[in-house]
């Protein structure tokens, strides 16, 4: 049997409209919030984030000269083609 102990603070939607910010601060800390309207209670409490993943490379290797600008690429119905940049000619 698991036991787990709470605080429920309970306000009406006035109260709430008036203290909203802190509402929220409140379930930020772990408090369960509850608000009632016409009989009907709504409860706020914060859902755990979840831990952000280190995201894998999008490519595993780029060429310098890609990197370096030189080439670009367009995306065509059968893939990436590479081409060469336009240079600007200088004025």
């Amino acid at each position: 049997l698991r036991c787990t102990m709470y605080f429920v603070k309970g306000f009406t939607v006035a109260e709430a409209r008036a203290r909203f910010g802190d509402l929220l601060d409140q379930a930020a800390q772990g408090d369960t919030v509850v608000i009632e309207r016409h009989g009907v209670r709504f409860v706020l409490r914060a859902e755990p984030q979840k831990p952000r993943h280190a995201t894998s490379k999008f490519f595993e290797w780029l060429d310098p000269a890609v990197d370096a600008g030189q080439w670009t690429w367009d995306l065509t119905p059968g893939g990436a083609k590479f081409r060469k940049r336009r240079t600007r000619k200088p004025r």
